[in-house]
Parts: C-alpha cells; structure tokens; sequence
C-alpha cells in the first residue's frame, strides 16, 4: 500500500525535530539546565516561588477532584435534592474568599522576589561585558583590561558577579536556569543582571530568545571557581598568548597569522586581530566548539576550521583552505593556546 505523500510531508518536521531534541538532550547530559536545581541565589527564590505555586496547583486540583467525587456520590443518593441556597457559603468560601488570598500572596511573594531580584545585597566583586551574537557569547571582563573570551564566564564562588547584557545584532537572552533568571539582550540598550553561587562548579548557560537557525547551538559555560583560581584564570586571560612554542606549534602559528583566520579573530600577542569572530587567545581550554555545538578536541576542531557548517550550518565562518599539511601543525598551535 503506498503513503499518502501529505502525510509523509507532514511527518518529517516532527521527525526531525525529535532527532534535534535527542541531540540537544545529550550535549547537556553532563551539565544539566533545570530551575530545579538551583544552586545561585536568583535560581533559588525562583524554584522557592515555582514550588509554591505547584503545591497550590495540587491542593486546588485535590479539592476539584473531591468536590467532583462529593457531587456523583450525593447525586446517586435516593431522593436526593440539592437547593441552590444551600451551595451559596461553599462557592463562596471556595470560590472567591480563597482564590483571592491565594493570589494575594502569590502576588506578594512575587514582588519580594522581584525586590530581592534586582540588586545584590553587597556591591558586585566583578563586572562581566556579555554580548550575543549570531550565534555565540563574547565574555570582557573590566578588570584586568584584555581579559577577553568566547562562550566561557568564570566567577569567583561566594562573591556577586554584575553582567552587563547587550547584543550585536538581533534579540536574545541570557540565562543560566541553575543560577538567575532570564535577562534580555536589546538591540541599542544595555541590561544589567547579576548572580552568585556558594557551589564550584560548571552551570550550563542558554540564549533564551530565538535569534536565528542556530539559537539551539548558542550556549555558554558559566564557571565557578575559589577567588584565587579565578585571579590566576583572568590574569593569564589577560596576558598574550604564549610564546614557548613547539617546532610544530610555531608552523601552526605562522599558517593562522597568514590565512584568512586573522582577518577574523584575535589572539592576544600575535599580529592577528580581528573582530568578526570569537577572540582565540584562550581556545584551547575551552569546553567546546561553536558555543555548544561540538566537543572541543582535535578531530572537531579540524572539521569546524576545514568546513564549519558540516557542524553549524549558517554560522558566519566559510570554509578555510587550509592544506592537509598545514592542518595538524595549525591544530597543535591552537590547543596550546590556555
């Protein structure tokens, strides 16, 4: 029996789209996004106010389920009569007294959240620049100056972290579910938010506005670390890149500085040092590629440099003709740079 052809048609998006999910769900397998989780100050009154209002949800669909059961059983009753006066004090209690005290408080709890929400309760420690692109994060820090990075915010643990939010080109938003809520990114306007977290670790973060074909590959890792491991992080950050090279590495440096990838992106120390890409100073310990897209080793790194939209399609990097020579030794040079 042959398919009706419509049908057909119609089930490949969801094909399709089930085939995304599966692949987004495992990416963040290892770093989970759940409001749930809270492990920052704003995630935390967030999952307080959630929990909250489903517990209310519960109670309420508990009594609506008692009432249903109370009404079929006193229905079946012989002689059973019920006069419209005898329901008045019920309806009322139920229906008005107290889904107005409910909604009362909720509204309440609401704007002290909103309150606490704003601002920390100390002066921030540090101040973060994080502008969206299509489709990555770009990370400056204020102090030290130069202090530059890709899809990557580390912050130190305990401490308040003010993120100044603002976008290159279209909508997005930011947020990292396990730590604050979501803060847009407008076009001409600058946002502020913040977060602090007690707990090291690594909190996956997401744009949270569709912005484009790849708004689902545009995530960024927030990491927090003890103050003194992220002095070192950002003062290394800082300083140009390094300069004690391999035979090999130092062949790598000198194919990146002649091709096209230094009219794109810049790696602090070298004669590249463009704007158009993600800064590379630091590539080689980052968590990934593409802001979230592949694995950052070797084998992806050499796929993403010969042809990025294999991997991301759309993104703004041609492929780059580097030689099947060249290609190793320009891996090498990249993975060291950390």
């Amino acid at each position: 029996m042959r398919r009706d052809p419509s049908r057909r048609g119609i089930r490949t998006p969801w094909r399709l789209a089930a085939v995304g999910c599966m692949l987004t769900l495992g990416g963040c397998a290892h770093h989970q996004q759940s409001t749930l989780q809270a492990s920052g100050d704003g995630a935390q009154r967030v999952e307080g106010l959630w929990w909250l209002m489903f517990w209310i949800a519960m109670a309420v669909f508990a009594e609506v389920m008692l009432l249903l059961g109370w009404a079929l059983w006193w229905r079946r009753r012989p002689r059973a009569k019920i006069r419209g006066g005898d329901a008045i004090g019920g309806i009322a209690v139920l229906g008005v007294v107290v889904p107005f005290a409910v909604l009362v408080t909720v509204y309440g709890l609401g704007l002290r959240d909103l309150n606490a929400l704003a601002a920390p309760r100390q002066d921030p420690a540090v101040t973060v620049d994080v502008i969206g692109h299509q489709w990555w994060w770009e990370v400056r820090y204020a102090h030290p100056a130069g202090a530059v990075t890709a899809n990557e915010l580390h912050i130190p643990v305990g401490e308040p972290v003010r993120v100044r939010l603002r976008t290159a080109d279209v909508q997005h938003s930011f947020w990292v579910p396990q730590l604050m809520p979501k803060t847009d990114l407008i076009a001409g306007k600058v946002n502020q938010t913040w977060l602090r977290t007690a707990t090291p670790g690594q909190y996956r973060a997401q744009c949270a506005e569709y912005c484009g074909k790849q708004h689902a590959f545009m995530a960024l890792m927030v990491v927090a670390e003890p103050r003194a491991e992220f002095d070192t992080w950002v003062a290394a950050t800082a300083r140009p890149a390094t300069t004690t090279l391999t035979a090999a590495q130092q062949r790598g440096r000198e194919v990146f500085e002649r091709s096209s990838c230094a009219s794109c992106h810049t790696v602090q120390g070298t004669t590249a040092t463009g704007s158009v890409g993600p800064d590379l100073s630091t590539i080689g310990s980052r968590w990934s590629i593409g802001a979230g897209a592949a694995p950052n080793d070797a084998g992806h790194l050499g796929g993403w440099i010969v042809n990025s939209q294999t991997i991301k399609p759309g993104n703004a990097m041609p492929p780059q003709p580097v030689s099947a020579q060249d290609l190793p030794d320009l891996l090498s040079y990249l993975q060291s740079l950390k």
